[in-house]
């Protein structure tokens, strides 16, 4: 399965690009980046997966990092966080924006 094109991965990235703190951070519109990394196993309604898919803005890049497993079919994120490169700001997207 390619990566970009599975929903635990628009979802991730879709979380990213509307909160507030990584908008005010790294700027708008945010852009993903080329190459995402890691792995999605599914196996019917079940599955894992981990990712980290790179993200920029105006005013700097970052990293969404996403594990999430596959229920019936639903995808749950156990971790999901962006982190500013150089800083090393962390922000918690499972958290309220």
């Amino acid at each position: 399965m390619a990566i970009k094109s599975s929903d635990v991965y628009q979802e991730a990235l879709a979380r990213a690009k509307k909160n507030n703190k990584v908008q005010a951070t790294i700027g708008t519109p945010i852009q993903e980046g080329f190459f995402a990394t890691g792995n999605i196993n599914v196996s019917g309604t079940k599955g894992n997966a981990d990712l980290a898919i790179p993200i920029s803005g105006p005013k700097g890049s970052a990293t969404v990092y996403a594990v999430a497993r596959k229920e019936a079919g639903k995808w749950t994120f156990s971790t999901l966080d962006v982190v500013v490169d150089g800083g090393g700001n962390r922000i918690n997207l499972l958290e309220k924006d």
